[in-house]
């Protein structure tokens, strides 16, 4: 280490403050240690030890060095310094330590996100020293002028401000225009006064498109990435690259939203409702509210965006800490895409039942038409073959006879087989248990299914596919037809020329509240693919019931249906209106539970109800090492005002340390904000 690290070394303070990482909720605190004279130069704080604790060696980090112990007894002493890198900066730990507050988790269910594993060689080999650098020059606008709010934000971002934005991205954008080269600018905007910027996006695609845009607009070597797709030395120097001070721009997935980077000046995250941005692990955070915590610790930029509004954000700009950056109503009219409904009109006259088919032939004339000069995404919003199959005669759905699950049908020629136990239907035989009917049809078409159909009906153009085992990144401009699941459409060179939209009544029907807002999300990420002002075709609506997705995507209105439905929201009492907490395990164990939490007087609880799990089974949460000790079989719901959220997660973390202080058997899980509940 260089001279600076050796004068800010705290030797002569024989206490050292340890976070130990052990996930029980009790032991939710700092321990004391006594420090070592050999280990006093290296046990700095951040810095990773080996301590003795409850009879084992665990890991921890020092997070302060004391001159007097707080402790009466006999302090043990540090085993080893692992590394004297400060690996926990004060500022990481700060947000660690707000993020396990805020989602009733521990401090060290976070640390092991937040700070990935060492790897000694990437120590040695990276130098200390920071490389010298020109100066980034500031940028022009460029894509946000097409923004009134636009220019004045990054003026204020130039400033040192910290402005928070919720951007609306326009649609039809590519190269200097797209998405990734309004953020790289919004990045050089706050480098060149010399501030860190983070942008954390939903996949490896999103990172590479914008790493490329930083490259062309920041140059080389100004920026690091940290995705899960690196290996362990390459994450590890990117990671140390910004902790060291080497770089001050990183971009990455979600667990990049920890990243150390010095003087942040720009936090920023693309697409809050894609489902990548939420934790799956304790304590299941979500990266806009690891962003918006370190925002409001350090004073730095805000910016979310995306084509779709998240009702997560909504709730923020209703408050006024996030300001709306958006184009005007004629920009909007030019940019977006023409969409149309199949089946609307006259195409029911015309076509009769070929209106509401599968590809239906007003998506078919369209893409005739679009495909002679250039490719044409088709969205299919299941994959696989025939994912779901149903009684010929009377369309009731096939489940297993072994455990109850959906049958599918995998490929063309093959036996039907369980989705949840993979009986085979063939060697059972099916007898429809409504009407007797041995006769099977498909419920759901899925993607690969749908590019042999295409193909049939465009021959002599190439199909290509892209979905769930092999996801493409770019098509170029030559004519050709891309099919594609959610989530997985590629970006075409130049846009493409048409987009159609299929079975959207799959995407309407999804078991989840936020139903709505995330088939509008999945539409408009396909659509803005589309080149500007051209055709979109939605087909397979269903028309028995208003839609509010579908007007909102023929008007291009995201904000006015999160809007809409955060309104509803508030008139019913549910989510993101009011905080949700979700605590399951078995029936007796949340009884017990509920006894023992002093919630707020204002909470009100909901159950316990039996969870639905594949085969009929009970699922098994982990409880210190012994995954089996346990049978999480029910659930219950917390539900308190947005205002009690302290109150709820202060309850909530008392419960879980009462829990496990006392050694219960059967384990209590605690999620807040979950977002796969309703």
């Amino acid at each position: 280490m260089g001279d600076d690290e050796t004068r800010q070394r705290p030797a002569g303070r024989p206490v050292a403050a340890v976070v130990v990482e052990t996930p029980l909720a009790h032991l939710d605190r700092v321990f004391e240690y006594a420090v070592p004279d050999e280990l006093d130069a290296h046990a700095v704080p951040g810095a990773r030890v080996r301590v003795r604790f409850s009879g084992r060696e665990l890991d921890g980090f020092v997070v302060e060095r004391r001159d007097e112990a707080q402790h009466d007894g006999r302090l043990t002493p540090l085993r080893r310094v692992v590394s004297p890198e400060p690996v926990l900066t004060p500022e990481v730990l700060a947000t660690c330590r707000a993020v396990a507050d805020r989602y009733a988790g521990t401090l060290s269910d976070v640390l092991r996100l937040a700070v990935p594993k060492r790897h000694a060689t990437a120590e040695r080999n990276l130098p200390m020293e920071c490389p010298v650098q020109d100066e980034v020059a500031a940028p022009d606008p460029g894509p946000w002028a097409a923004y009134p709010a636009g220019a004045a934000w990054l003026r204020r971002v130039a400033a040192g401000e910290g402005p928070a934005a919720a951007w609306t991205a326009l649609p039809g954008r590519t190269g200097e225009a797209d998405w990734p080269a309004a953020m790289a600018v919004a990045v050089a905007t706050a480098a060149a006064v010399g501030r860190g910027a983070l942008v954390v996006v939903p996949d490896h695609r999103d990172v590479d498109r914008l790493d490329a845009a930083l490259t062309s607009v920041l140059g080389k070597g100004r920026h690091v990435r940290l995705t899960s797709d690196q290996g362990p030395q390459a994450r590890y120097t990117a990671w140390l690259k910004a902790l060291r001070g080497h770089v001050r721009v990183v971009i990455g997935t979600r667990a990049a939203a920890f990243a150390p980077v010095h003087d942040l000046g720009l936090l920023a995250w693309w697409d809050d409702g894609d489902d990548l941005l939420a934790e799956p692990r304790a304590p299941y955070h979500h990266v806009g509210v690891v962003l918006g915590l370190r925002a409001a610790a350090t004073g730095a930029a805000l910016l979310t965006g995306g084509y779709a509004r998240s009702l997560r954000v909504q709730v923020v700009v209703e408050t006024g800490a996030l300001v709306p950056v958006e184009a005007d109503a004629a920009t909007v009219r030019v940019a977006a895409p023409r969409v149309t409904i199949a089946g609307e009109g006259v195409d029911e006259e015309r076509d009769g039942p070929a209106a509401r088919a599968h590809l239906p032939s007003r998506a078919w004339r369209v893409a005739k038409d679009a495909l002679v000069d250039g490719p044409v995404l088709v969205q299919v919003p299941r994959r696989g073959y025939l994912p779901s199959l149903s009684c010929a005669e009377c369309r009731t759905p096939v489940r297993c006879a072994r455990c109850q699950g959906p049958v599918a049908l995998g490929a063309a020629g093959t036996a039907p087989t369980c989705r949840w136990c993979g009986l085979a239907l063939a060697g059972h035989g099916f007898e429809c248990g409504h009407c007797g009917s041995h006769r099977l049809r498909s419920s759901i078409t899925g993607a690969r299914r749908t590019a042999e159909e295409i193909g049939r009906a465009f021959p002599g153009f190439p199909v290509l596919t892209s979905g769930s085992g092999e996801v493409l990144a770019t098509v170029g401009r030559q004519p050709s037809l891309v099919i594609a699941t959610p989530g997985a459409e590629p970006v075409a060179d130049g846009g493409y020329t048409a987009v159609l939209l299929l079975d959207a009544w799959a995407s309407l029907d999804l078991p989840v509240l936020d139903a709505p807002l995330e088939a509008l999300r999945r539409w408009m990420a396909a659509a803005a693919l589309a080149r500007e002002g051209r055709a979109v075709v939605l087909s397979g609506a269903p028309e028995a019931v208003a839609l509010p997705a579908v007007e909102a995507l023929v008007r291009w209105d995201p904000a006015w249906l999160a809007a809409r439905e955060l309104a509803e929201r508030r008139e019913l009492g549910l989510p993101p209106a009011v905080r949700v907490a979700q605590l399951t395990g078995g029936r007796r164990a949340l009884e017990e539970a509920l006894e023992q939490a002093d919630l707020p007087g204002t909470a009100q609880v909901l159950g316990p109800v039996r969870l639905a799990q594949p085969g009929g089974a009970p699922r098994r949460l982990p409880v210190d090492g012994e995954p089996e000790r346990s049978l999480a079989d029910h659930h219950v719901l917390v539900r308190a005002p947005a205002s009690e959220t302290e109150s709820l997660t202060r309850a909530l973390l008392a419960l879980k340390a009462f829990r496990s202080a006392r050694k219960e058997s059967e384990v209590v899980a605690v999620r807040v904000d979950p977002l796969d509940t309703f």
